[in-house]
C-alpha cells in the first residue's frame, strides 16, 4: 500500500509499505476521505510541538473508511460497511492517535470492536461529510465541556474547521446567537453563509460589534457585551486575556486550541469576575454520537466546510493549502 510518512518539518514522504493483514479479531480499513487537520499543517511546518504526530511514522487521523477485510470472529461488520475509525483506541495504542493512517491507502484495527474502535456510518450520512466527524467530536466535546443552556449566547474564536463546528454544535445544544471571529474574510465569509454572525477582529472593533450583535452585560469594570460562553478555537494566548477583559460576570470559556506556551492568568480577577476558564481536549463517545444526529439532521450545509480536494500523491500540496487561511478551509484527501 502507499503512505504518507512524517518525516520532520517540510518533509514529508509517499512510501511503499506492506498492506496489514488480519488476525481473526482484526479489520482492516481501507480510507475513503481523511481531512487534514490543524496539527497536521503545525507539525508540516514546525515541527511535532505539543502534537502527537512524530517523525517515521505514518500519519493524519481525520477519516471515513469502509471495511475491505475482517477476521472471522469479528462481529457487527460486514466487508464493504463504511466506518468511523476513533482515533484514539483505533491503533490499539493511544499514543497512536496522531499518527493513525489516515493519509495512508489502509489501516488495521487490533482486536476491532464496534462502538469502540470503529463506529458504523449511517446511510443518511454522505462519504465526503463523514470525513469531517473526526473535527467535529472534537469541536462538539468543547461546547458540550461550555455546558451550554437553551437560549444562551456564544462566542467563538477561530473560524477554522474546530471553530465553526464548535458554533454548529452550540446551535445543536440551543444556543441562540453564536459569532464566530477570525481574521481570514474568506473563513468568514464560509461561517456567514452557515448562518451565523461574524467579526474579523482585523478590521472591526470586536467590543463594538459584540455589543451589536448581543447586546449590553457588565464586567467588574464596566459595561460589555452579553456573552454567556466564549470558544477559544484558534490556540492564539492573547486571546485568553480577551477573554477575561470582556468575559461578563459569570460567563465561561473553553480553551480547545492548542496552546504551545504556558500562559499566566491574573487569578485575582478570575475570581472576582466569577469566569470560569475550561479546558477540551479530544473527545468522548457521546460526542460521536451527537455528531453522527447533527450530521442527520441536515439542519447544516456541513459539506460547505470543505473546500479543496487532492489525490494522495499531492498530500504536500494538500496540507500547505490547508494552512492557506485566506484561500482555505478543511482540505480533503480522496482516494
Amino acid at each position: 500500500m502507499k503512505a504518507a510518512v512524517y518525516n520532520g518539518p517540510k518533509d514529508v514522504t509517499i512510501t511503499e509499505l506492506a498492506t496489514p493483514v488480519c488476525g481473526d479479531n482484526d479489520v482492516l480499513l481501507r480510507n475513503l476521505y481523511a481531512s487534514v487537520c490543524g496539527s497536521d499543517v503545525s507539525a508540516y511546518h514546525h515541527g511535532p510541538r505539543a502534537h502527537r504526530i512524530t517523525p517515521g511514522s505514518e500519519f493524519g487521523h481525520e477519516m471515513v473508511s469502509e471495511v475491505a477485510a475482517k477476521g472471522k470472529d469479528v462481529t457487527g461488520l460486514e466487508v464493504g460497511d463504511r466506518v468511523y475509525p476513533y482515533p484514539v483506541l483505533a491503533a490499539g495504542d493511544s499514543s497512536r492517535a496522531g499518527t493513525l493512517g489516515g493519509f495512508s491507502e489502509y489501516i488495521l484495527v487490533p482486536d476491532c470492536e464496534v462502538g469502540r474502535q470503529v463506529y458504523p456510518v449511517p446511510r443518511s450520512i454522505s462519504t465526503k461529510t463523514a470525513g469531517l466527524i473526526e473535527p467535529f467530536t472534537v469541536a462538539t466535546h468543547a461546547a458540550r465541556r461550555a455546558a451550554p443552556k437553551a437560549g444562551e449566547s456564544a462566542l467563538v474564536f477561530g473560524a477554522g474547521t474546530i471553530g465553526i463546528a464548535a458554533a454548529v454544535a452550540l446551535k445543536h445544544f440551543g444556543c441562540g446567537k453564536v459569532m464566530l471571529v477570525d481574521l481570514s474574510d474568506f473563513r468568514l465569509r464560509k461561517a456567514a453563509e452557515l448562518g451565523f454572525e461574524t467579526c474579523n477582529s482585523a478590521t472591526q472593533d470586536l467590543a463594538a460589534r459584540a455589543a451589536e450583535v448581543f447586546g449590553p452585560a457588565r464586567t467588574i469594570s464596566g459595561p460589555t457585551a452579553d456573552i454567556d460562553i466564549f470558544i477559544e478555537a484558534t490556540g492564539v494566548n492573547a486571546l485568553v486575556d480577551t477573554y477575561l477583559s470582556m468575559g461578563k460576570i459569570f460567563s465561561r470559556m473553553v480553551v480547545v486550541g492548542v496552546h504551545q506556551t504556558p500562559h499566566p492568568i491574573d487569578l485575582a480577577k478570575l475570581a472576582y469576575s466569577q469566569h470560569s476558564v475550561i479546558g477540551s481536549g479530544g473527545y468522548q463517545p457521546e460526542d460521536v454520537h451527537t455528531v453522527m444526529e447533527i450530521m442527520e439532521s441536515g439542519a447544516f450545509d456541513i459539506e460547505s466546510v470543505i473546500t479543496h480536494e487532492f489525490r494522495q500523491a499531492d498530500i504536500v500540496t494538500a496540507i500547505e493549502t490547508a494552512g492557506d487561511v485566506d484561500s482555505a478551509l478543511n482540505v480533503m484527501i480522496k482516494y
